[in-house]
């Protein structure tokens, strides 16, 4: 398994535009506008998502639902990923996670990092953290290049 990420299909300039783009597509992503959250893009292959936990998102015993590990663990390991190629959307093709502690309200982080694949597919994984730096959940995501073009997306601009 290659542990090196690819370059990124943009010049070293244009990789740092290329992740304010992606920054800017999470933002103007209508599901976003549910969730107090930011995201974060400083190297290939690697994202991070500041968000907090509101009783909204909690199920009937007062904790995070499951919807939401999976949207905060799924897109950071999805940007991780998309920070490697700069003219296709990815698309999940499958996510396996795991709950490890309840995640109660408050300010809390996913960061999601490139493991493999550099082409058509890449794997990613993604962990949780908590306000009181505990692990609350981690997964890992298979992603496919679409033929959807970034560029063609009216929320991929640099800001």
């Amino acid at each position: 398994m290659s542990r090196t990420p690819p370059e990124p299909s943009a010049s070293v300039s244009g990789a740092d535009a290329h992740y304010r783009a992606l920054e800017s597509l999470y933002d103007s992503a209508p599901i976003n506008q549910l969730f107090r959250s930011a995201l974060s893009i400083r190297a290939p292959g690697e994202a991070r998502i500041d968000f907090t936990v509101e009783p909204q998102s909690f199920h009937a015993a007062g904790a995070a639902h499951g919807t939401l590990y999976f949207k905060m663990l799924d897109d950071a390991s999805f940007y991780a990923a998309n920070s490697l190629v700069s003219d296709r959307f990815l698309l999940t093709t499958a996510f396996n996670l795991h709950f490890t502690r309840p995640l109660r309200e408050g300010p809390a982080f996913a960061e999601g990092r490139w493991i493999s694949g550099k082409r058509r597919v890449f794997v990613a994984d993604a962990r949780i953290v908590d306000s009181s730096g505990e692990e609350c959940a981690r997964g890992t995501g298979t992603f496919l290049r679409s033929h959807i073009a970034l560029a063609g997306l009216p929320g991929y601009r640099p800001r």
